[in-house]
């Protein structure tokens, strides 16, 4: 498996994978070809269907700026790689083609194709979690030991980067009010939230302020604002509303997130290696199911839950979110997905008291799970996987 820094991308939404990929790939290709003023950039399948909802063309014009930019939209043309292609051309003065490049967003603003994707750099031994479990309870470890001893020294640097931007969405995200832009006139909902929960007794007031935080980072990825994937940009609220209500409410330290977000981390890499995070590929099951076992993993770690708690605990998060479809409205990263952070982050703290309460034990592994969402992320019809074809999209 890769470095976990690729689980956790820092930059602005509203996707990972329609927005901040497109964009690097912008860059990348117009690092290689300077001097050049025409570019033509064809976008396939899903980011063809959603991509003006998502301004995945705002966000290659912009990169590809000050050059004359032709977008060319292609929905119905799905290639064999994966559901988000993209085909960016450099054009002479006299518009011949002096080179082109095709390249796929694979989800979590990572890019791909055929070349690349087989010259990943894996840095990590073991790529399913029963393993590094039997490991680590060998070698009397945890979660974010075995991330530690892989990764480079300035990982904890890194990652506190990470918690330093993701409190500072929420931070921003219960204070900003208004319309998030798009077409929905959909307002955003954080801040009054945030208020009202200071009115509940306290049983409640701590679920009410998580909702608010999870809506805060939802509502900042939706308005294009800095966020943190985790591991995509439309299920960037889950783990932050977790952590950020833990820090303040259960007293625990910045070190103590650090080494949470590692081991969370952890698990959804193991998420990408053996299914996906792309809503495009396998549906809404692969980014918030995977959102919420991140932030399963996190709470119970940091409520001192043992390696087989931790494990029992990520599992019930995405099975309980198997075969959840991703049918944006409009292609917007807004209904149903910015409730959906809410609900999947306070069932996240739900799948860690469950497996507090228990001794571990449980016959479903986290990986039999993981195996089964990609099965069904097959299964599940294209127009419910990020198309806004189907489902929800149907009321727009």
């Amino acid at each position: 498996m890769e470095t976990i820094r690729k689980i956790y991308r820092i930059g602005n939404g509203p996707s990972s994978s329609h927005t901040m990929a497109p964009r690097k790939a912008a860059l990348q290709f117009k690092e290689k070809h300077k001097g050049i003023n025409n570019y033509r950039v064809t976008l396939y399948g899903s980011l063809a269907a959603t991509g003006k909802g998502h301004f995945t063309d705002k966000a290659i014009i912009e990169a590809l700026t000050p050059a004359k930019v032709e977008i060319i939209w292609k929905p119905e043309v799905f290639l064999t790689f994966h559901n988000n292609a993209m085909m960016f051309e450099a054009l002479n003065d006299s518009g011949e083609v002096k080179d082109q490049w095709t390249i796929y967003s694979v989800g979590g603003g990572q890019l791909a194709n055929e070349t690349t994707h087989l010259t990943q750099e894996n840095i990590y031994e073991l790529s399913f979690i029963t393993d590094i479990l039997n490991y680590i309870e060998a070698k009397g470890m945890t979660y974010w030991e075995y991330v530690k001893q892989y990764e480079d020294d300035d990982i904890w640097d890194y990652l506190n980067e990470v918690w330093k931007v993701m409190q500072e969405a929420i931070e921003r995200g219960v204070q900003n009010e208004g319309v998030i832009p798009g077409g929905l006139f959909l307002r955003r909902k954080a801040a009054s939230y945030f208020v009202k929960a200071s009115s509940y007794k306290a049983s409640l007031q701590g679920r009410c302020l998580v909702i608010a935080y999870a809506l805060a980072t939802a509502e900042e990825n939706a308005a294009g604002g800095k966020i943190v994937t985790a591991p995509t940009c439309g299920s960037s609220g889950v783990l932050p509303a977790v952590l950020y209500h833990l820090r303040k409410n259960h007293n625990f330290t910045d070190k103590n997130i650090l080494r949470a977000l590692a081991s969370a981390a952890l698990f959804g890499n193991v998420v990408k290696k053996n299914a996906s995070i792309s809503g495009a590929e396998v549906g809404c099951q692969g980014e918030i199911g995977t959102a919420c076992s991140m932030a399963a993993v996190a709470a119970n770690q940091l409520f001192g839950g043992s390696p087989q708690q931790i494990e029992y605990a990520a599992e019930m998060a995405m099975e309980n979110h198997l075969g959840l479809t991703c049918d944006p409205i409009y292609g917007l990263v807004q209904i149903p997905c910015i409730e959906r952070t809410a609900f999947a982050a306070l069932r996240a703290l739900d799948a860690n008291l469950f497996a507090m309460m228990s001794d571990g034990k449980h016959i479903v592994s986290f990986d039999k799970v993981v195996k089964t969402m990609k099965l069904t992320g097959k299964d599940i019809p294209s127009l419910y996987k990020e198309t806004a074809l189907g489902g929800l999209a149907l009321l727009r």
